[in-house]
């Protein structure tokens, strides 16, 4: 999903958190389908694959379930095929925001993206719209009980380019090719990962205020929450006290 970026943090300040369980149980199986169809189904040889397992197994997905998704992808059981498919589009305030989807049906999924940009003073856009204002980057979660000290030792010293803390957790970034050894240097110390992903980070950050901000969050959570879109990236910041205000209103 979107992982780490700061507006899907709204959803908590508003006290919106219920865990939408079936929705993105949705994305996972689809994600481990795919993962297990391009790479096999050994997520010893597939990083994508062991990196779905594990989001799947952190959303407490039943064995069974990731069992029958993994057999759809490597065909062993008969399943929909999805088409992997990124979309790019601009926000309110000049906003940018680059959309990871799959669809079985890429007209009506490319139409109803659509709808959902103009709603929200947006606009789908041709592919390089907005591609170029992010790098592309491996993340990984640690819970914030894990040392400084560790973090310099394990992660960095598997490779890690930098860590910082993020609300209640870490977060290390590495580079696209590192983040397999790193998320396994770091399970090897004895020590969590609560998530490992393959990211869009922007280059620099927009701030944005008012009623810009209050559609771009609402443009990202729209979007989020399409049956079809995997993950959302966005190059907005909205300040904390601009986050309070929109959820207390």
């Amino acid at each position: 999903m979107s992982g780490h970026s700061k507006w899907a943090t709204i959803k908590h300040k508003k006290g919106a958190a219920d865990a939408k369980r079936g929705k993105v149980f949705t994305k996972l199986i689809k994600e481990l389908t795919v993962a297990a169809r391009m790479g096999g189904g050994d997520i010893n040889g597939n990083p994508r694959l062991r990196r779905a397992v594990g989001d799947a197994k952190a959303q407490q997905m039943p064995k069974d379930t990731i069992a029958n998704a993994i057999k759809r992808g490597t065909g062993e059981l008969e399943g929909v095929n999805y088409e992997e498919l990124t979309y790019e589009g601009t926000g309110p305030g000049g906003t940018l925001f680059v959309v990871d989807g799959m669809t079985d049906n890429r007209n009506r999924t490319v139409a109803e993206l659509r709808k959902i940009f103009e709603r929200n003073n947006g606009a789908l856009g041709q592919s390089g719209t907005a591609g170029w204002a992010f790098d592309k980057k491996g993340l990984l979660t640690l819970p914030a009980d894990v040392s400084e000290d560790q973090l310099m030792e394990v992660a960095v010293g598997a490779g890690a380019d930098d860590y910082a803390r993020l609300d209640e957790a870490w977060q290390v970034t590495t580079s696209v090719d590192a983040l397999d050894a790193v998320a396994k240097a770091v399970e090897a110390a004895g020590l969590t990962v609560k998530s490992q992903s393959l990211e869009l980070v922007p280059k620099i950050k927009k701030p944005v205020t008012g009623r810009d901000a209050e559609l771009c969050l609402q443009l990202a959570e729209m979007l989020d929450d399409h049956d079809d879109v995997q993950a959302v990236y966005a190059d907005f910041d909205v300040a904390d006290d601009e986050l309070a205000r929109i959820a207390g209103g």
